[in-house]
């Protein structure tokens, strides 16, 4: 039952051989694979024939895996990389709901995104969108236990409006989604908005929306793979520590605009 796991893997190869030279029974470890258990379990399946649906949600982490095992077309015709790279191009990078989830998900394996630049892709995506007419592009996407709508209450079907497009669509329409980013790829989201030449007082309103999204309320995790920290909302009535304040408050500072 290996075979089908080999041969789409350089990685897995090398590794399978190796074990096969040894006299001593001996298994295959497999360390530090990006996406872990969850992503390697949609790997073997890929490598079986299942029939794997490329989502905004899984491709950053299915790309990253299939770059360290070394997915290539050497390996097989439509191997992994190829189809999690075709996909992020065609797909997640025309839509700024599908570029957001991506970018989401980079936190989870983020040295191997910034080696692939699907960050810094990402990112450049979401601020070409925000610097551009928002009914040109569409709306944040806020999935909250509802369907999918735009501003105006047209039904979202893939990101597209299936009704009419809202009138008088703010400037402001894509706060709410970047404040769920991770901090550091945040600031890296606004810098790249202002070097694209977003009027000032918007970046500065998207500033206050992110702090105001955590102040009061807020708290420091590790995030996989980054020395930095997430802020995320704790349970309604935790004060925030000061330390916490403090963080938030200088990092935003820094970022603030400094003309006006």
């Amino acid at each position: 039952m290996q075979f089908p796991l080999l041969s789409r893997s350089g990685v897995l190869e090398r590794l399978i051989a190796k074990a096969s030279e040894s006299e001593e029974e001996s298994a295959v470890k497999l360390h530090d694979i990006p996406g872990g258990a969850k992503t390697f379990e949609l790997v073997a399946k890929f490598c079986y024939g299942v029939k794997l649906e490329l989502t905004a949600s899984n491709v950053v982490c299915l790309w990253c895996a299939a770059e360290h095992l070394e997915m290539t077309e050497e390996y097989g015709e439509g191997n992994l990389i190829s189809q999690a790279e075709t996909f992020f191009n065609q797909v997640v990078l025309r839509s700024w709901k599908d570029s957001m989830r991506a970018l989401q998900t980079c936190d989870d394996v983020l040295d191997k995104a910034e080696e692939l630049h699907i960050v810094k892709r990402c990112i450049e995506s979401l601020a070409a969108k925000a610097s551009t007419d928002p009914n040109l592009f569409g709306w944040p996407v806020l999935e909250r236990g509802g369907p999918l709508q735009s501003p105006g209450g047209s039904v979202l079907w893939n990101g597209i409006s299936t009704g009419a497009r809202p009138k008088n669509t703010s400037l402001d329409w894509w706060y709410e989604d970047v404040a769920n980013l991770s901090l550091p790829i945040y600031k890296r989201l606004i810098a790249v908005m202002e070097s694209r030449g977003i009027r000032l007082e918007i970046i500065a309103g998207s500033l206050a929306f992110y702090a105001k999204m955590y102040l009061p309320g807020l708290n420091r995790r590790k995030v996989s793979g980054e020395s930095g920290t997430r802020l995320a909302p704790v349970a309604l009535g935790s004060p925030p520590s000061e330390e916490d304040q403090k963080i938030l408050l200088e990092e935003i500072d820094k970022l603030l605009p400094m003309q006006k």
